[in-house]
């Protein structure tokens, strides 16, 4: 990696820092919804709460219900299966695909490295998938992705259901698994992921490009499959036909947010037309919030 590399992750780092630390505020808890093991406050019961949780000397005392909050674990470790493959080197609008999988990377390895937690990823360029060993903090973070970033690319289609098989051997404690990828995968990935969230909390970042939901009017287009070398020409001025393209989509993404919810995962969309930052806090504040009230 050249001194130039280095400092586009520098100041992509710092981007994250200052956008995410501006826009999330609060106690540190989880990413995701759902009960830590750290005693939190006691709170009058509510209909729907887990009676696991009660707290039985406040209840005494109070003589009103109590249950006993928790807060999100602490120094959990944390992997990441990135998917690279070349079905990603796609886009039409600000950035290629793959590299808001890289700021998703940057983004989620800082968020999941807060509090000396450890984080480690998987990562597939279109050939095997390969690990890289969780390391803690900030600077794990960063070195975490400067090594996603020098893996030599690949050529051939990836399998993302390798890469959650092997994401999820990897995985020796419970913690959370964030898997990025455009899921554009004919394998059955849909299986390895109901596996991975047996024991892990899954987050699926899904990364599109608004041509791949829609296709615009711009006349005879020439394109290219990245992982299969296939070629066609389509014509984007027949209307019908971009009907029939839009809704051909739109069936596809619904069943890739189908396979996303069937594991039991949380599912966040980010598109290379949108300010994928302020998505990402959004996503995790409104977890949070979710969290809070449970």
């Amino acid at each position: 990696m050249n001194a130039a590399d280095l400092r586009t992750l520098d100041r992509l780092q710092l981007l994250i820092t200052r956008r995410l630390d501006g826009l999330l505020h609060g106690d540190y808890l989880g990413l995701l919804p759902g009960p830590g093991s750290e005693p939190g406050e006691a709170r009058e019961y509510r209909p729907g709460d887990d009676v696991r949780h009660m707290d039985w000397p406040v209840t005494a005392r109070t003589t009103q219900p109590h249950v006993r909050t928790t807060v999100a674990d602490r120094e959990l470790e944390a992997w990441l299966a990135v998917d690279l493959s070349p079905s990603l080197d796609f886009g039409t609008v600000g950035m290629l695909k793959r590299d808001l999988a890289v700021n998703a990377v940057a983004a989620f390895s800082y968020l999941a490295g807060r509090g000396g937690n450890r984080v480690g990823a998987v990562v597939t360029e279109g050939g095997p998938a390969k690990a890289i060993p969780p390391r803690p903090g900030r600077a794990g973070s960063r070195s975490l992705l400067r090594a996603v970033t020098e893996l030599p690319k690949g050529t051939g289609p990836g399998s993302l259901a390798d890469l959650l098989d092997k994401t999820r051997r990897h995985t020796r404690r419970r913690g959370l698994a964030v898997v990025v990828s455009d899921f554009i995968d004919d394998g059955d990935w849909a299986r390895e992921l109901r596996r991975l969230s047996v024991r892990q909390q899954v987050l699926c970042v899904e990364i599109v490009d608004p041509a791949e939901l829609r296709l615009p009017d711009v006349g005879v287009l020439d394109l290219i499959d990245p992982e299969t070398g296939d070629h066609v020409e389509i014509q984007t001025g027949n209307a019908r036909f971009r009907a029939r393209y839009e809704e051909a989509a739109t069936e596809q993404r619904e069943r890739i947010a189908a396979g996303i919810r069937g594991a039991g995962a949380s599912h966040l969309r980010l598109s290379t037309g949108a300010d994928w930052l302020r998505d990402i806090a959004a996503f995790v504040a409104e977890r949070r919030h979710l969290a809070a009230y449970r």
